[in-house]
């Protein structure tokens, strides 16, 4: 009976095995071998992340069994095959549904229906019940808004209605951005999972400690540029939480960080991770669609913010350090830059493929990455075949090891992609609805909260986006809030005498501070997983780990205000590297009076120095505005900035001399 039981149970593993390999390979079919229709692809990339979630995750808990060692329940096996059927029931009978278009049948309804009940359900085990419970209430917002207050009254909508813009078009579930999971994030993903199974993220830490290992906080600067080189390729910072901090926090405890230090410096390196170019966390792709522009537009836009973010961070690492009078690793710790590159440098070669690919050929994102994983595939079989040689295995151990590898790693990106998959289908639900007119009546509801106020505004999206995310995945949470306020912000910013807001600042204003709520307590589902391996208080971490991450906040408002910090209106590369440079001086200044210490600890009268000294490093033209200097005296304030951020320095020296 045991026997009989367990070799049940290896069946379905097999049986989920086959699927999560058969998602990839449909996925990565599509740049050069299938030619599909777009509804097609959405469809078959919604019924394969539905199944495997009913068949990996239980009911009653959030645990994903990605091994297949769990037991797949007869309800769940049969949910499986329903809402396979219905997530393809739209390609099924795709000619009888555009000729019902807005009339649909009784059939088409009941599907309907219950498509949209398994597909909250599969968001529900994912990534949890936030995201469900948001799409249920703009449902029953719908249709029961003519009996709201006034000011909240809408005119309501119709079941026909409501199935056919939300399950019967690609207006609402197999909307933009569940094509954008299903044509470009997946292969991303997939990239980050064939690289991290082929034991590139050690490579990425090892070669960081190298490098910096000997310097004052090196284990910390060293997480610093693993978790930025790993959030090349990871869209999730939980992800680049366990893969980098493994290895970085127990080296930061070492070195002498508390371990609540350790594991928020990790965090908040992990969480900038998705702000980096070329994926940030399927952003990119979602923010290019939504506004029809390149995708290279969105990375060059979002380049500075992201690098001026983690200089930052850097230079956090090494004011804690100055503050716990720490020295680098023994060297005795510190691997050989030359050995570590000569052992793994095929590791970046991907890398600098998808880059090439992306910025050279100017390959589309979905092409680029395939690429890069092919040139990923053949380093693993060559690697392999040379490992073959010099250790003298079989041939058939060698096919093994390869085939383990790269199914492993197959498996891993379908795992990877299930929160995205059924997050961008869910939130697909509440763009839906809002696109059903209730998105004027938001509009209104929030203009009214704000006043008209574009700062206030501002303070309001930036509150909602660090709510919402900490129950939402960051893509969840952009969706939604630019959705919701980008349209709002772009519309009382036009009108107003202040400043005039981009489309692009205001779309990455509403990430940045979705991707910030990845450690906020008390959710902060990254500060968990380094609290974890650190063994440190979660709430403690992801407090520490925010007050790191003061220095991301402060970066959207400035853009917003300063749009050439996303590079609108700049036309020369020695502008943007000035703009650039006196942004990375202005985020330390602000890290200064943040964390209370330059080159000695603050005293109360040079922490205003610091934070004007950001402000104009920042946002040169507020001075000129103030005093009516004219535009073109811009680019001068930024020499008044760094004398304010030299008169602190100078206040600092001075202390120390006369206190010898």
């Amino acid at each position: 009976m045991v026997q009989s039981s367990e070799n049940d149970n290896t069946i379905k593993k097999y049986i989920v095995g086959f699927i999560a390999i058969g998602w990839a390979i449909f996925q990565l079919a599509l740049p050069r071998f299938v030619i599909l229709d777009s509804i097609t692809i959405r469809a078959v990339h919604l019924a394969f992340a539905a199944v495997l979630v009913f068949f990996t995750i239980p009911f009653s808990k959030r645990k994903k069994d990605i091994r297949f060692s769990r037991n797949i329940s007869t309800v769940d096996f049969i949910l499986g095959g329903i809402i396979c059927f219905l997530a393809l029931y739209i390609v099924f009978d795709w000619q009888g549904i555009s000729m019902r278009a807005g009339i649909p049948s009784s059939r088409d309804i009941v599907f309907s229906c219950i498509l949209i009940i398994l597909v909250l359900e599969a968001s529900r085990r994912a990534i949890g019940f936030a995201l469900s419970i948001i799409a249920i209430l703009f449902t029953l917002y719908a249709f029961f808004g003519p009996y709201m207050p006034s000011i909240f009254a809408f005119r309501g909508v119709s079941l026909q209605k409501f199935v056919s813009q939300i399950a019967l078009s690609a207006e609402g579930i197999y909307g933009i951005p569940l094509d954008v999971s299903a044509n470009t994030v997946f292969l991303f993903v997939l990239l980050g999972s064939m690289l991290e199974r082929a034991g590139a993220g050690h490579f990425y830490n090892n070669l960081a400690i190298s490098l910096l290992g000997r310097f004052k906080g090196g284990p910390a600067k060293a997480a610093v540029v693993s978790s930025g080189l790993t959030g090349l390729v990871s869209g999730s910072s939980i992800a680049n939480v366990v893969t980098t901090g493994t290895f970085t926090i127990p080296l930061m405890k070492k070195v002498g960080y508390p371990a609540k230090i350790a594991a928020a410096t990790e965090v908040a390196a992990s969480t900038n991770g998705q702000l980096m170019p070329p994926i940030m966390g399927a952003a990119a792709f979602i923010i290019a669609e939504y506004m029809s522009i390149p995708y290279l537009d969105v990375v060059k836009a979002a380049i500075i913010p992201a690098s001026v973010s983690y200089f930052a961070l850097f230079y956090i690492t090494h004011l804690e350090a100055s503050k716990l009078g720490m020295k680098g690793l023994p060297k005795t710790d510190i691997p050989r830059f030359l050995g570590v590159l000569k052992q793994g440098f095929y590791y970046l070669i991907p890398l600098v493929t998808l880059i090439y690919e992306l910025m050279v050929m100017r390959h589309s994102p979905k092409l680029a990455a395939f690429n890069a994983i092919v040139v990923l595939m053949m380093i693993i079989i060559v690697k392999e075949f040379v490992n073959l040689a010099r250790e003298r295995c079989s041939v058939k151990k060698t096919v093994c090891v390869i085939v383990k590898i790269i199914g492993s790693g197959l498996i891993a990106g379908s795992k990877n992609m299930l929160s995205v998959a059924l997050a961008t289908a869910t939130a697909g639900i509440v763009v839906g609805i809002i696109n059903m007119g209730i998105g004027s009546m938001i509009v209104q509801i929030v203009e009214i909260l704000s006043g008209g106020n574009i700062f206030l505004l501002l303070v309001i999206t930036a509150i909602a986006s660090l709510i919402l995310g900490m129950g939402l995945p960051t893509t969840a949470t952009y969706i939604v809030m630019a959705s919701i306020t980008v349209p709002i912000i772009i519309k009382l910013s036009s009108g107003s005498l202040v400043i005039a807001i981009p489309a692009i600042a205001a779309h990455l204003f509403c990430f940045y501070f979705g991707i910030l709520a990845d450690d906020t307590p008390p959710v902060g589902l990254a500060a968990y997983a380094a609290a974890a391996i650190a063994k440190s208080s979660p709430i403690a971490t992801g407090i520490q780990g925010f007050i790191y991450d003061l220095r991301t906040a402060v970066i959207p408002f400035m853009f917003v205000f300063n749009a050439e910090l996303v590079l609108v209106g700049v036309n020369s590369i020695a502008q943007a590297c000035l703009i650039f440079v006196m942004a990375i001086f202005g985020a330390f200044a602000f890290t200064n009076a943040v964390q209370g210490w330059f080159i000695v600890k603050n005293r109360w009268y040079e922490i205003p120095l610091f934070l004007i000294a950001s402000l104009i490093l920042f946002y040169p033209a507020i001075v000129t505005r103030i005093f009516q200097l004219g535009d073109n005296f811009r680019y001068y304030m930024y020499a008044v900035g760094l004398l304010v951020y030299g008169l602190a320095y100078i206040l600092q020296k001075m202390r120390i001399s006369l206190s010898k």
